[in-house]
């Protein structure tokens, strides 16, 4: 079985930290890189090609949905979840931002990240 790369985006250092510990707790999953905005994100994501991306609807300029956009656009392969603090974030904005699924931040355990893989990712 081939490990899943993952990058984390958030500009939140305490929900970057708690992510890379769900990610190397969870059999199979390797953090692959961290970013803390869009365009970092697009940066790392764009020469690791990675598996998963962990992306925060609210970041500092590019919100989550328009990177979730952009990061599909330049990485089809990517499977995006985005992830939030607080209420459920606008179901259109969901749809049109082409990400797999959406998680509570304070849901995100080795349980949740192997259940989205085995949903949305590569089988």
């Amino acid at each position: 079985m081939a490990t899943v790369g993952v990058i984390t985006v958030d500009d939140d250092e305490s929900f970057r930290r708690a992510a890379r510990t769900v990610v190397s707790s969870t059999p199979g999953f390797e953090q692959v890189a961290e970013a803390t905005s869009a365009e970092e994100a697009i940066e790392a994501a764009l020469p690791l090609g990675p598996d998963l991306v962990l992306l925060a609807v609210a970041l500092p300029g590019i919100d989550g949905f328009e990177t979730s956009r952009r990061l599909r656009s330049a990485v089809p392969e990517t499977v995006v979840v985005l992830v939030h603090a607080g209420e459920e974030p606008d179901p259109q904005a969901i749809s049109a931002s082409a990400a797999a699924a959406v998680l509570r931040k304070d849901a995100l355990t080795p349980a949740t990240l192997r259940a989205l893989w085995d949903e949305h990712g590569e089988v």
